[in-house]
């Protein structure tokens, strides 16, 4: 398989090792030095790209890979107010897209333990919720988007909370992401619940960024033959 990575900071040149473990090739690498090699005809030959940019960068280079008419998978966070033009975009053009706010495999399976565990917790008033996330300072965005779909699966599955902040709670209704960096922390999330007389809590905690990586590695193999709109519940076969 041919992969363009667009994106070659240490996300990227770690996904450049892991695909050429797998067997891939890395036929194109975009990064700000050579944004003029992000054209139609480099992206020929090209299976399926790997993005991990910005938040102000993302959009616009999703929707390039869809024009060129090849299968991205993007794990940059901070742009999802456009993510639904890009599945709209995508659908008109046939194309092939994945997002995920994290493709650790472990992450993926964390979060369907905070959805079971947000539904147990339903109508137990007495605890608390509060995510605590904590990332490297290079990290661009606050809270991660890890932190936010945690809180969103949340909100979905229990009624104690009505919205998520990212400063100092003001009612008991808003559910509180406290967000730190500190290097080297790959990636650190927490759930926690709360009570006068006990707690609860889940935790993931990444010991280096191999596993978002292969993660990221897995998701293209699996929309390289593919189309439509996807997410890593369908890579790792976990259904709805």
């Amino acid at each position: 398989m041919n992969i363009a990575l667009i994106g070659y900071g240490k996300m990227g040149k770690i996904i450049e090792q892991v695909a050429i473990e797998r067997g891939h090739h890395v036929k194109v690498k975009i990064d700000l030095n050579n944004l003029d090699d992000f054209n139609q005809q480099n992206f020929d030959s090209i299976d399926v790209a790997i993005e991990f940019t910005a938040p102000h960068t993302a959009y616009n280079n999703i929707i390039k890979c869809i024009e060129f008419g090849k299968p991205i998978v993007s794990g940059s966070t901070g742009w999802l107010e456009h993510l639904s033009d890009v599945e709209s975009r995508c659908t008109k053009k046939d194309g092939s897209f994945l997002y995920a706010s994290n493709f650790s495999v472990g992450v993926n399976i964390f979060f369907e333990v905070n959805k079971k565990l947000a539904q147990l917790m339903e109508g137990k008033n007495q605890y608390d919720i509060s995510i605590k996330e904590i990332h490297h300072t290079q990290k661009k965005d606050a809270p991660s988007g890890t932190a936010i779909t945690l809180a969103e699966q949340i909100l979905a599955n229990n009624s104690s909370k009505e919205n998520w902040v990212n400063d100092t709670p003001v009612s008991k209704e808003q559910l509180f992401i406290k967000s730190e960096r500190i290097d080297p922390y790959p990636g650190l999330h927490e759930v926690t619940y709360s009570s006068a007389i006990d707690e609860i809590q889940i935790i993931h905690n990444a010991h280096s960024r191999n596993g978002f990586a292969l993660g990221a590695v897995l998701a293209a193999e699996f929309i390289a033959k593919r189309k439509g709109i996807f997410t890593m519940k369908d890579v790792l076969g976990f259904g709805n």
